[in-house]
């Protein structure tokens, strides 16, 4: 028997684009949400400022946070913009953050993906560092150079995964292979997130809310792109997806449901 869907809300960035200004997220996120996780996107315009997101967050099942080419402004962790930093996308910026808090605050099932990851760690209190390729003893984690997005996608390097953690109980204690397509990362971890995985270089490659209400993840890497056939990035989505079906189910049977 067929599972019912799920509305798995996902902020989009903004692009201009044939005289128009797009509100708009990559393909694949929103396929391994259809194909894997048996969700239905919900795209939400990057217009934080046009409605109130407590009304979207009370009538979705989840919020996915996506990777992108831009980054967090600085101005959010308190470090001096440069060039750098960029590109940036304020407008996203202004979005997800005050989606990230909403949805810890009621314990919406939440998936931060790449972008998504060091979103989540600025907006409770941490910092980012750039070009994280040009520190001693760090490895290069941007994507190679190539014509076809199966490279650039590919699985290339090991993170080891914190025993006893939650993102164990998805993937067990043993050491993932991840694909590496970023050029920031956490730099000060923020209050209240714990260490999920890190790469040989200290990295750190996945995070979790502490004392979360619900499921509440982030990585670094981009699990979406091998979910229908990579064992990892598989159960990362299955279990966001169980995640918002055991949420959707307690709202449907609460009082107020």
């Amino acid at each position: 028997m067929p599972l019912d869907p799920i509305l798995v809300a996902v902020p989009a960035d903004v692009r201009e684009f044939e005289n128009y200004r797009w509100h708009a997220t990559p393909d694949t996120y929103l396929k391994a949400l259809t194909r894997v996780a048996g969700a239905i996107p919900v795209i939400v315009p990057a217009l934080a400022d046009e409605f109130d997101v407590s009304t979207l967050l009370s009538r979705v099942d989840g919020l996915m946070m996506t990777g992108s080419a831009s980054n967090v402004h600085p101005d959010r962790y308190g470090v001096e913009p440069s060039t750098a930093h960029e590109p940036f996308d304020p407008a996203r910026d202004q979005l997800t953050e005050a989606l990230i808090h909403g949805a810890i605050e009621i314990g919406l099932p939440l998936l931060c993906i790449c972008r998504g990851h060091q979103e989540l760690n600025v907006a409770l209190g941490g910092t980012l560092a750039t070009e994280i390729q040009e520190g001693e003893g760090r490895m290069d984690h941007r994507a190679i150079k190539h014509d076809e997005q199966r490279e650039r996608f590919a699985v290339r390097h090991p993170v080891a995964v914190a025993p006893g953690g939650v993102l164990a109980a998805i993937v067990g204690d043993d050491e993932i292979r991840v694909n590496s397509l970023h050029r920031q990362a956490i730099d000060r971890l923020a209050p209240g997130l714990a260490v999920e995985a890190e790469a040989e270089d200290g990295t750190i490659e996945a995070v979790s809310v502490e004392g979360a209400k619900g499921f509440a993840l982030g990585v670094q890497w981009h699990p979406e792109y091998w979910a229908e056939s990579d064992a990892a990035s598989a159960a990362i989505f299955h279990a966001f997806a169980a995640a918002c079906r055991a949420y959707a189910s307690a709202r449907a049977e609460s009082p107020r449901g």
